[in-house]
């Protein structure tokens, strides 16, 4: 897709009186190449960095503090793999950690206890992480729910070795009181047999220790919390049941966390029914997770729904082997019933004004990325790989977007991993900041370099029918152009 050389950076669209406002927190970096993570205002002020904190992803705590990892494994014998995860003070003080998961000996270093976490973590007492009215995640004591890695052989999956996915409860003194190990559900996934077969040669085969399979690489995790369904019967969709999200496989699925059972699941195949069908495939998607009580849409599940590449199954032109043999080049947010599948919302290039097919890759993130649904209604959205935030309204209007000028140590790419929105109040220790409004510029006639609106009138003229000389430092149209 077309990609400018030079862009504008920070906030370049803010309109106070619409927006949720507040500070934002995002990584800089990648986890491979981190700087910190980073908290700023509505118009790109930075209130504060957390220096050296790798955010996989960043989030923030009610007082100022922040989560995320101080190491990552080497990326030689670990893929994505943090040393610990930490909660610190505004200061950057550690007031917790947790690193005991595995005790792991990688060559020419010293073996060391490691949480393996990557992608996601809950603390106790909020679903998914991020500002939700009434429901505020623990500060001092509290579980925390996280994504970790183990290797293994499962025969059933691969006679390759594998990075497998768990889900890792640990109490505030670090007690690990409840796991979840995927490979040991497979035969729950809905895999068909060419998909199995094509996993079996390939299961996703990544660099990390000489050559290991990433099979599912699960990139969320998040509980369910309070909601309708459950309160209207639903077992499914107990307070307590796990949502999460398989980027290569194509599948989010809510497992019981009393019964281990998966109970509710969408993927790895759409068109084994005409509700799925009509959703429409879902490629590579990033953070489902249901809309908590006390927000518009409560109940609903939000999803970023990347397209890119992902899955397995039989060849096709894309895919000669059948591994990533889904593809699609351009991306769609999804609000839709998790009981009908119904889509009751959604944001694509088409809703963002742009023509389908033709531009439809102008809103596309092919991996990372994220969404979360704001207290008045409007939707952050994370179109994380080329360091774009916006706030929509439900009629897709862009009320605020950010481009993020922060690259990280490689120093060629801006990318965010996931970002929130949280409110003042949490931070105490900055005053509020002054919201300046930011209007969007018109792209005919904003220009580098003192062009005024020459250029536009020459094409304005032209469009008339007339004739025109522009000057040659302008442009050059021919006198055969047809425009």
């Amino acid at each position: 897709m077309a990609y400018p050389s030079i862009y504008p950076t920070s906030t370049t669209i803010y309109y106070p009186d619409k927006c949720f406002n507040g500070y934002t927190v995002f990584p800089i970096g990648n986890p491979t190449d981190a700087l910190g993570i980073a908290l700023m205002d509505m118009n790109g002020n930075l209130v504060n960095v957390w220096k050296g904190l790798i955010g996989f992803p960043a989030k923030i705590l009610p007082g100022g503090f922040a989560m995320g990892s101080t190491d990552i494994r080497n990326p030689k014998y670990g893929y994505m793999d943090n040393v610990d995860l930490v909660q610190v003070d505004w200061q950057g003080n550690v007031v917790w950690k947790f690193a005991k998961y595995q005790r792991i000996k990688d060559p020419r270093s010293k073996a060391r206890w490691m949480a393996r976490q990557h992608h996601d973590y809950q603390r106790e007492g909020n679903p998914v992480g991020y500002y939700v009215p009434g429901m505020s995640p623990a500060v001092s004591g509290g579980n925390t729910l996280m994504l970790s890695h183990k290797d293994l052989t499962n025969t059933k999956i691969s006679e390759k070795k594998l990075i497998d996915d768990t889900i890792i409860e640990v109490a505030w003194d670090g007690k690990i009181v409840w796991e979840w190990i995927f490979s040991e559900h497979f035969d729950e996934m809905g895999f068909g047999e060419e998909a199995k077969n094509t996993m079996y040669r390939n299961p996703n085969i990544v660099p990390a220790s000489g050559g290991i399979g990433d099979w599912m690489h699960i990139n969320s995790l998040s509980t369910l919390g309070p909601n309708k369904w459950h309160d209207g019967g639903d077992a499914r969709f107990h307070p307590d049941n796990l949502i999460w999200s398989s980027r290569q496989a194509n599948i989010f699925a809510i497992t019981d966390k009393k019964s281990g059972k998966i109970v509710w699941r969408i993927g790895p195949d759409y068109d084994t029914s005409p509700e799925l069908r009509a959703l429409g495939w879902i490629v590579g998607q990033h953070h489902p997770h249901m809309i908590p009580r006390g927000l518009p849409g409560e109940g609903n599940i939000l999803v970023f729904d990347n397209g890119g590449w992902a899955g397995y199954g039989a060849p096709n032109p894309t895919s000669p082997t059948g591994h990533n043999n889904a593809r699609r080049d351009f991306s769609r947010v999804l609000e839709f019933d998790p009981v009908t599948l119904e889509i009751v919302w959604q944001y694509s290039a088409v809703e963002a004004g742009f023509p389908p097919i033709v531009e439809a890759h102008r809103f596309y993130s092919g991996f990372v990325s994220s969404v979360q649904r704001l207290p008045n209604g409007n939707t952050l959205i994370t179109e994380g790989t080329d360091g774009r935030l916006i706030e929509v309204t439900r009629d897709h209007e862009i009320v605020w977007e950010y481009i993020s000028p922060y690259y990280g140590k490689n120093g060629n790419h801006n990318m965010i991993y996931r970002a929130y929105r949280l409110p003042y109040e949490w931070i105490p220790q900055a005053d509020a900041p002054e919201e300046v409004p930011v209007p969007r510029l018109d792209n005919r006639k904003f220009r580098v370099g003192g062009l005024g609106d020459d250029a536009q009138n020459v094409v304005t003229e032209l469009k008339r029918g007339g004739r025109v000389n522009p000057d040659p430092q302008l442009c050059v149209v021919p006198p055969s152009a047809n425009i």
